[in-house]
């Protein structure tokens, strides 16, 4: 056994577990952990402006690539306290970080001691295991555990707190005798898996329901190959958007209030059966449940027991690792095909393409100011296959999921249930982080893009280029859409005659200057037809330069954008529908007008 601190050993153990990249702030509580980091070296750092933001660059790490697990670091009190945002987000989409905080030596814990606040306490509702460690022999065993929590089941953030004394005391420690604990995740049986086949093969017009648990379980091309053998339609929730390309036949469209698709709602409606993966039937794809579950019967597949009825009780709930079901589910579908036992759905596939054909939005606005539509069409063409999008929350991220197209698992970043304001600019940073090779955009308004702009400045410190398009109407657009039902536009509006500034004509904060003045790159445009070009010399300016490049879209400032309250078959359609191919160019499939007049 070697002597060595405590905080020694739990870097150590951080490189044995393979997490090797923190975000964080140092501060005098966390100062021992920051100087085992130096004496090690294999743990890469980014210096966060705000802790919560440090905290969402570890989220954005983690979803960025399998097996990542984003390391968050600040001292003790606020710091710890900034960073719950980022785990409630973690926790509801099911993301594994570790937050790692300093404290108070433990002889004045519970003594009003300068920020030492009881941060586990707080920090339990929203972690898998959140522990102040006050004996420092205790700390390879809770780091052991943290890592093992955090990828069991349903995957999660942890936080541990560090009194500074504990980091500092000496243990006795092997790294060579350390293990990471198994990991046993749960697998449905043949015969539950059966069951789910034959419900399929007694319904006329089944659906596949693709959820984020497929990425995490890193399996969407063993998905992908189910769907096809089974030869069903599927429909992608936003967590599991890109599990199947945009342009695959199979592909029918997202489903719900906010973040569908017109062709996706319907074919859910026509459907009889839906066999949900990795999903937990959230509101917002839901919608009324009496609408979604009418006339259907639902198979409910994840790996948490207590998902399974959570919303709703199903046909047939199983828990099980949704790798492990689709695999089970693949073998025995290639059992039955052999045997020819499985039924053609080739009619009823063709009948989900038909509607994406043409129940299409329009996107070819040419109106000055812009129209959102029009970006989201423009990006499509710019950005192409490869593009990793990022985005949180807002009219933004709603109509961007209604007209984006995404082709790969892991290229929708997306915080799904929490939706804090902020979050993108260092989710992006942190994706960034994970693959620098890749092309990352960013998608904000205005408010979320300001509530952590300060970490633009990180970008350019360290280096992490990426293109974040700012769709700005000066406007708090969701909330503004939402108060039509109360009759008020009121205090959402962020309007303002910049008196240093004029050429923003009266849209408020020069977001511009703002980005340049924190070592960023940045274009401003105002007409549709200039929008290809900015998006080009964007690319070249974060290539040239090798920092964020924000473009800054001015557009009208008041759009409705398609949405619904109640129910998934009674959505708002503000604007004009696409009436011929050319009203939606970048559709993944040209839209049929003659079907559109029938």
């Amino acid at each position: 056994m070697t002597k060595m601190r405590a905080v020694d050993a739990a870097v150590l153990i951080l490189e044995k577990e393979g997490a090797t990249q923190a975000f964080g702030l140092p501060g005098a509580a966390i100062n021992p952990f920051y100087s085992a980091m130096r004496a090690h070296g294999g743990i890469r750092h980014v210096l966060a402006r705000h802790v919560e933001a440090a905290s969402h660059m570890a989220e954005g790490y983690t979803r960025a690539e399998p097996g990542n697990i984003g390391i968050c670091i600040g001292t003790s009190g606020p710091a710890g306290t900034d960073m719950i945002t980022g785990l409630y987000s973690a926790s509801a989409d099911s993301i594994p970080i570790l937050c790692i905080t300093g404290q108070a030596p433990v002889a004045k814990l519970d003594k009003e001691d300068f920020q030492a606040v009881d941060i586990a306490s707080i920090a339990a509702p929203v972690t898998k295991m959140a522990k102040t460690v006050l004996e420092a022999g205790q700390v390879p065993g809770v780091f052991q555990q943290a890592f093992h929590l955090m990828r069991s089941g349903r995957p999660g953030p942890v936080l541990i707190d560090l009194p500074i004394d504990v980091q500092l005391t000496e243990i006795e420690f092997d790294i060579d005798l350390y293990e990471p604990l198994p990991i046993a995740r749960p697998e449905a049986t043949r015969g539950q898996l059966e069951a789910v086949l034959d419900l399929i093969e007694s319904s006329e017009r089944p659906v596949l329901v693709a959820g984020g648990g497929i990425i995490s379980a890193d399996a969407s091309d063993d998905f992908v190959a189910l769907a096809e053998e089974l030869g069903l339609p599927v429909i992608p929730t936003l967590m599991g958007w890109g599990v199947i390309p945009d342009d695959h036949a199979l592909h029918a469209g997202m489903v719900g209030l906010q973040t569908q698709h017109r062709y996706g709602n319907e074919n859910l409606l026509a459907s009889d059966a839906v066999i949900g993966i990795g999903n937990r039937w959230a509101n917002r794809h839901t919608g009324a449940l009496d609408v979604y579950r009418a006339g259907r019967r639902f198979v409910h597949i994840d790996i948490e027991p207590t998902q399974i009825g959570r919303v709703f009780a199903p046909d047939l709930g199983i828990v099980s690792d949704a790798g492990a079901a689709i695999r089970g589910l693949l073998e025995l579908v290639r059992e039955r095909k052999a045997a020819g036992s499985l039924r053609d759905r080739s009619a009823w596939v063709a009948e989900t393409q038909e509607r994406k054909a043409t129940l299409q939005r329009k996107t070819h606005f040419d109106n000055v100011p812009i129209k959102p539509q029009r970006v989201y069409q423009e990006m499509n063409a710019a950005f192409g296959r490869d593009v990793r999008y990022v985005s949180t929350i807002g009219l933004s991220q709603i109509a961007g999921a209604q007209l984006l197209h995404v082709y790969r698992p892991r290229h929708w970043i997306n915080c799904g249930q929490a939706g804090p304001l902020g979050w993108t600019l260092p989710a992006a940073l942190g994706v960034v982080t994970a693959d620098p090779t890749k092309t990352v955009v960013a998608l904000s308004g205005d408010y979320d893009f300001q509530f952590l702009i300060e970490e633009l400045a990180v970008g350019a410190q360290f280096k992490l280029p990426y293109i974040h398009v700012l769709v700005n109407n000066s406007y708090l657009g969701l909330i503004r859409q939402a108060q039509r039902a109360f009759d008020m536009d009121y205090h959402v509006s962020l309007a303002f005659d910049n008196v240093n500034s004029p050429e923003t004509e009266g849209y408020g904060v020069d977001h511009v200057k703002v980005a340049e003045g924190l070592g960023c790159k940045a274009i401003r445009v105002r007409e549709a037809g200039d929008l290809a070009g900015a998006f080009e010399q964007a690319k070249k300016l974060m290539e040239e330069h090798q920092v964020p490049v924000v473009v800054e879209v001015i557009l009208e400032r008041v759009t409705n954008i398609s949405m619904g309250a109640a129910g998934i078959d009674a959505i708002n359609e503000f604007e004009d529908l696409a009436e011929g191919p050319e009203d939606a160019p970048t559709a993944t499939i040209p839209l049929r007008p003659a079907a559109v007049t029938a």
